[in-house]
């Protein structure tokens, strides 16, 4: 059962940068949007799938893979387009 709960906030989780990733690429408009916060967010989703692998949690480890491609994506976006 506790797997299921993780499993279930990790897509939760993961989802909820979708659409701000979707409309990024989209628009190529960045200047909303807060560098360092992305940065510090890809930061703490990069250790926690660092803690997945370590720990063996598959819903860390796939979430936090897709959460690190997904916020990558805006920081490199950030960075290309201010």
């Amino acid at each position: 059962m506790i797997e299921v709960i993780g499993g279930l906030a990790a897509v939760i989780g993961t989802i909820c940068w979708l659409p701000q990733s979707i409309k990024t690429i989209r628009s190529k408009d960045t200047k909303s949007l807060s560098l360092s916060t992305n940065i510090l967010l890809l930061s703490a989703v990069t250790l926690w799938f660092i803690y997945g692998i370590a720990i063996e949690s598959w819903p860390l480890i796939v979430a936090n893979t897709v959460s690190i491609i997904l916020v990558g994506t805006i920081v490199a976006m950030k960075l290309r387009y201010g």
